[in-house]
């Protein structure tokens, strides 16, 4: 068993705050039709529900990767740790960055743009990061 101690909650926080980030939006976007059916303002009355919760989760989990990453000897790891981590600081931001173009968009095709990129970023970086850490 792992001991309990501060490695333990570093590992928590990060991971509950991925599956608020990433699962989060998978869940939001399963749910649009639905949403769409309750009024014109419901999705985004919605969207911006979740972004209270997701945006804090995202910061959240920018904080505990930084704190993972100055509790491993990055420097001692192979070159192809290196390279893994690199895709997964570039889903991370392109996951960001994606998030915060939809917020801001107001045509359909740059909401879904920025949905998209979002997504695969998430996903990208949760895959990455199991990888890394596996």
């Amino acid at each position: 068993m792992v001991p309990f101690d501060i490695h333990l909650i570093r590992l928590f926080l990060h991971v509950l705050a991925a599956t608020i980030w990433v699962g989060g939006q998978f869940t939001l976007a399963a749910q649009l039709s639905t949403v769409r059916a309750l009024g014109d303002t419901a999705t985004k009355d919605v969207a911006r529900a979740f972004n209270r919760l997701a945006w804090p989760a995202y910061g959240v989990l920018l904080a505990t990767g930084i704190w993972n990453l100055l509790e491993v000897s990055v420097g001692d790891r192979p070159t192809s740790y290196h390279v893994l981590l690199s895709v997964k600081l570039l889903a991370v931001a392109a996951s960001g960055i994606g998030a915060a173009s939809h917020v801001v968009s107001r045509s359909k095709i740059a909401l879904a743009i920025g949905g998209t990129l979002s997504a695969l970023g998430a996903i990208t970086a949760v895959f990455t990061g199991v990888w890394l850490h596996g």
